[in-house]
């Protein structure tokens, strides 16, 4: 079933209050609740009835337009107790993982939830995301992070150190965010199934080196590592040019295909 954003806002309602790119607040609308904000006190009620889009004036006299809260917005307010991978590398991973709905997708490690989270938006309705970490804590985390993004029902959240084994069988994918791929590899390539895929995630060059070793060994095929840089610009008129300031090595991805 294709998901339609509302078109007016209605009592209960998740808005997001957006003044600019850097400040902006996701609110639950009810009537009578009043939200505080360094730039004044806005009156959520009286958004009720109105279509999305619509501005409210703060008591300082702060413009704020009223949006629908989406995925991406919540995403960038979850609790974080582990670095999360980059978006820009998240929709590549994603990519070539070949993850779509119906995938059943193995991941490791879990970390705060936002990698998974993004598997989950892809293999939804009807397939699964089977996410393996070692920490109790972390895990408890992203549990809290994707019931927050209404994902947990594509999710199953294991509390096992996958270099024990992977328990799933005949799986599309392997996702794997970890200090040592390589020593997974085996038990990957048992896990998919004919012609799936093998993603991996590093930080360092020597990983890499190890992983992509250990996957030609395995029998692997297509298998390559690739670094994705990211570029953004500053837009103005006779002033256009790259940011001063940027995203430079963020992490290596190598990705291989179960033969």
């Amino acid at each position: 079933m294709v998901s339609v954003a509302p078109s007016v806002i209605s009592e209960g309602d998740e808005a997001l209050l957006y003044i600019n790119e850097k400040k902006s607040w996701i609110v639950k609308i009810e009537s009578g609740k009043k939200f505080h904000t360094h730039r004044g006190i806005v009156d959520l009620g009286q958004l009720i009835g109105k279509p999305y889009g619509s501005e409210i004036q703060s008591t300082m006299g702060a413009s704020m337009k009223a949006l629908p809260a989406d995925y991406l917005d919540h995403l960038e307010r979850i609790a974080r107790r582990t670095q999360v991978i980059y978006p820009k590398d998240t929709a590549l991973i994603t990519m070539l993982a070949n993850v779509k709905p119906g995938s059943r997708v193995v991941e490791c490690g879990t970390g705060s939830g936002a990698l998974t989270s993004y598997l989950a938006t892809h293999v939804a309705p009807t397939g699964k995301v089977y996410t393996y970490e070692v920490r109790e804590d972390f895990q408890d985390n992203a549990r809290r992070n994707l019931q927050k993004l209404k994902l947990l029902d594509y999710v199953e959240m294991k509390l096992k150190d996958i270099a024990l084994g992977i328990d799933e069988e005949g799986v599309d994918a392997v996702v794997l965010d970890m200090a040592t791929p390589w020593l997974i590899v085996e038990h990957a390539f048992k896990a998919l199934r004919m012609g799936g895929r093998l993603v991996s995630f590093s930080p360092t060059i020597n990983q890499v080196e190890k992983t992509v070793e250990e996957l030609r060994r395995a029998g692997f095929v297509n298998v390559k590592a690739l670094e994705l840089i990211m570029r953004t610009y500053k837009v103005k008129a006779n002033e256009t040019r790259p940011d001063m300031i940027m995203v430079g090595h963020t992490g290596y991805i190598v990705a291989g295909r179960r033969c």
